[in-house]
């Protein structure tokens, strides 16, 4: 009981530290497609801010369904919009609020992975309370979950469709599956949101099904089940297709209104002509080499040695050495079975144990290993099988202290460290550019990002209409690029009040510094780490250190 009541006490501490680190908010920057897959674009079409428009989402190539970041994004940037529009509050459109409003909401869709853990403890036969420390605890939860990512989205998808086929009577067997409806719903609306669900649902739907089939006398009752499924699962399909397709394509709900009777039967076959599916032109892009080669390509095994211990650290070593000894186990129980007893192998262990959940754990990960473009974030829906075969009674926790650095580690490097004076440096510039001197008369500014992250230009916070403001993103140019640019932008002052700036980090800043060009002010945001441009330990170990792991915005 007491360690019941600790166990409690912990994950409390770690879910306010969770909501409140959102808040704060985290400065780290993990992926490009934190903002690129929904804030940056929302910001665009709702709130009219320049922004850059990924060309997922462009009209000529559209692999990314709208209707997530419509519901996510979309929604907390109509309220804050409404909010000012109702002078409710007169400056809710700013760098602070883009960011953290559609944070603030995935931290809070997060908790659904603490009720599916406390949902499914039990039926797994794990101690609830240790597997929700684990789960608040793991630096996944506290940095990608709060994070805008379809990958967010899809391990929270993955843990309710958990739910949906593990159910349980008070006896203690296993219930009548009651939920085809949702599960067909579920399915499909993952598979839109990113078609990789399919892999993540595959052991669960198994599961299901196997569960429908036993439970089951009549072939009728069976058939429809499945034919709920279906139904729903088509439904969900036409809803995510025509919303879809309203905002990819010049049809819209006003023109078919305005139609006559007429043209009104034109007009709807120019919509079905004009249909867009965008997971099947994901799937398409995605299953050419050469296209995912462009994103970089990994070994095949890089999900099982890299990335899940970037991830998961000894959870996921513990999980393979398991996962071994299991398949070990059971080859050995087939060959004993076929030798001595002529019969059917069997399964050596009950369905719903540990062998069950490595499944779930592992048949993803291996289907997610089939493609040659492998990053980490592609794993943290596994989390939530992981923690629960972790926290199963005969299996004590090890390693608990190694875990907990891990952890902290984790969080340190991708929560702060990692890309993290980004999005300071975008709250500092709209506050410059927002300021009461540049209101009162109009100032041009250039802004040049070297060697950083695609900057999200909705942190800015400036309108379409507004011109005085150019971004430049020269990613990784070299030094000749980058010094011709510098150059051009430095004897090309078209106006009276113009401000160029160039944002670099501090292990490339020599590289400015060479092209000449003089600076009249500059200001170094700490900490950043770039791993692309790391710093050099020997540096690191000089009193140069906070250069070397700062971003510097150097005005010309």
């Amino acid at each position: 009981a007491g360690a019941a009541m600790v166990a409690r006490a912990l994950w409390a501490l770690l879910a306010a530290l969770r909501a409140g680190w959102c808040l704060l908010p985290q400065s780290g920057y993990l992926h490009p497609d934190e903002f690129f897959q929904a804030p940056e674009v929302m910001a665009g079409d709702i709130l009219n801010l320049q922004v850059y428009y990924p060309w997922e989402f462009l009209s000529s190539s559209p692999c990314r369904t709208v209707v997530f970041p419509l519901m996510t994004s979309g929604v907390m940037y109509w309220l804050i919009k409404s909010l000012q529009q109702l002078d409710i509050c007169s400056s809710c459109i700013n760098s602070y609020t883009l960011l953290v409003s559609p944070r603030l909401l995935f931290t809070i869709f997060s908790f659904i992975l603490d009720y599916s853990v406390y949902r499914l403890a039990p039926f797994w036969e794990a101690d609830p309370w240790k597997a929700l420390v684990l789960l608040a605890g793991s630096y996944v939860t506290l940095v990608f979950y709060t994070r805008t990512f379809t990958n967010t989205l899809e391990g929270l998808l993955f843990a309710l469709l958990m739910v949906l086929v593990s159910s349980r009577k008070s006896s203690g067997s296993s219930a009548e599956p009651t939920s085809s409806s949702l599960i067909g719903v579920i399915t499909t609306a993952g598979f839109f949101n990113r078609p990789t669900f399919l892999a993540f649902a595959l052991m669960p739907l198994l599961y299901w099904a196997s569960l429908i089939v036993d439970s089951q006398k009549s072939i009728k009752t069976l058939i429809n089940h499945f034919l709920r499924f279906i139904l729903c699962a088509c439904f969900t399909a036409f809803v995510f297709v025509t919303a879809d397709t309203f905002y990819f394509t010049s049809v819209s709900l006003d023109n078919l209104y305005s139609t006559n009777k007429s043209n009104l039967i034109e007009a709807i076959v120019q919509l079905h002509d004009k249909m867009v599916v965008t997971p099947f032109n994901f799937l398409s892009y995605n299953l050419n080499p050469h296209n995912l080669a462009l994103h970089g390509s990994h070994p095949r095994v890089t999900h099982f040695t890299v990335n899940g211990v970037m991830l998961f650290g000894m959870l996921h070593i513990l999980a393979i050495g398991a996962g071994f000894k299991m398949l070990k186990k059971y080859i050995r129980h087939l060959m004993l079975v076929r030798w001595c007893y002529r019969g059917p192998p069997g399964l050596l262990v009950h369905p719903e144990g540990s062998p069950t959940l490595l499944l779930f754990y592992f048949v993803p990960l291996a289907f997610l290993s089939l493609f040659s473009h492998q990053e980490p974030r592609f794993l943290i829906p596994l989390i939530l099988p992981l923690v629960l075969f972790s926290a199963s009674p005969n299996r004590a926790v090890k390693w608990k202290l190694l875990i907990v650095l891990f952890n902290l580690l984790g969080a340190l490097l991708f929560g702060c460290l990692h890309q993290g004076g980004l999005i300071p440096c975008l709250f500092h510039l709209e506050q410059l550019i927002h300021s009461p001197a540049s209101s009162s008369h109009l100032r041009h500014y250039t802004l040049l990002f070297a060697h950083t992250y695609m900057p999200p230009r909705s942190l800015l916070n400036i309108k379409k209409t507004d011109v005085h403001v150019e971004v430049i993103d020269m990613a990784g140019a070299g030094e000749e690029a980058l010094c011709q640019t510098a150059e051009q932008q430095a004897s090309n002052f078209t106006c009276s009040d113009c401000h160029i700036f160039i944002i670099i980090p501090g292990t490339v800043r020599d590289t400015i510094t060479k092209c000449g060009v003089p600076f009249k002010n500059e200001t170094l945001i700490f900490p950043h780490l770039s791993m692309e441009d790391p710093p050099q330990i020997p540096v690191l170990s000089s009193g140069n250190w906070r250069s070397q792991l700062g971003l510097y915005i150097l005005e010309l």
